[in-house]
């Protein structure tokens, strides 16, 4: 089954994530477990069917009663039809800079009580649906202002939340403030020197691979494909320089699929090809 890279699926094509989004997601037929990477944390607002969401250590499921704020990262959906032979929700994905900011203006609760949930329940009571009501009409205005809105109704619905829900709510709004910093560099220390493409180490960051590009871009300052490729060939070099290893007995080990390619991009960056570095 492939994987499906959200909420990027939902946007043109070459289209950046926003702080902000919201998509009218329908369908006419069940879907079970398909493979998510969600780049953003999202609010599942279920109108019609039933939902349930496969995380790496607990399951949850809600229906048309009850509304969901799900973690980024990788999960299984299961999404069921009812009644009507149709499947509706309203998602709304916001950015950790934009959680940030509300935090900021609003929380002063001790960080040090967090928990780690994946996903909170809340449910669809009346102000959540006039809410949805509201943000279906401002569909028809002009984007400049459609994001100034939108901005304006995160704020609003994260303030009902936290008033309804109280410290419960805060403490997982706090939650997904991911270490996201430490983690990522973790992975990709830990798989400088392995033969995984980009699209594996993306998926181990939980991360579409144009999220990866970008964020990798932001944190080293050049190309994933680049910062790899010249770590990956400056070890292949210290391991021939050792004497013990031919060429064609290491390309693999460092991503190339053959000894030609292997020894292409060696001499584009040294100058000299593999063998001749052999002691």
């Amino acid at each position: 089954m492939p994987i499906e890279n959200i909420p990027e699926v939902y946007l043109n094509a070459n289209e950046q994530s926003p702080e902000l989004f919201v998509y009218d997601f329908k369908m006419t037929n069940d879907v079970v477990k398909s493979k998510v990477n969600l780049s953003m944390n999202m609010f599942s607002f279920l109108l019609v069917g039933k939902k349930q969401v496969h995380f790496v250590d607990n399951v949850v499921s809600v229906n048309k009663e009850q509304s969901l704020i799900i973690k980024k990262g990788n999960c299984l959906w299961t999404e069921l039809l009812d009644n009507d032979d149709v499947y509706y929700c309203k998602l709304l994905f916001f950015s950790e800079k934009k959680l940030t900011t509300f935090l900021k203006k609003h929380s002063t609760i001790d960080q040090n009580r967090i928990e780690e949930d994946p996903y909170f329940i809340f449910e669809n009571d009346s102000f959540i649906i006039s809410y949805l009501n509201s943000l279906t009409s401002i569909s028809q205005t002009n984007q400049y202002f459609k994001n100034k809105i939108l901005s304006v109704k995160f704020e609003e619905i994260m303030l009902y939340l936290l008033n309804k829900y109280g410290e419960k709510f805060e403490l997982y709004l706090h939650s997904l403030i991911s270490k996201e910093t430490s983690s990522f560099n973790k992975v990709i220390e830990s798989n400088v020197y392995s033969n995984l493409k980009l699209e594996e180490i993306a998926f181990l960051c939980n991360m579409s691979l144009s999220t990866f590009k970008r964020y990798f871009t932001s944190e080293y300052k050049v190309t994933p494909g680049k910062w790899l490729q010249d770590k990956r060939l400056q070890r292949a070099k210290e391991t021939l320089q050792e004497g013990i290893f031919k060429p064609s007995d290491i390309n693999l080990d460092y991503g190339y699929n053959n000894l030609s390619n292997f020894s292409v991009a060696f001499k584009n960056k040294f100058g000299v090809s593999p063998k001749d570095v052999i002691k």
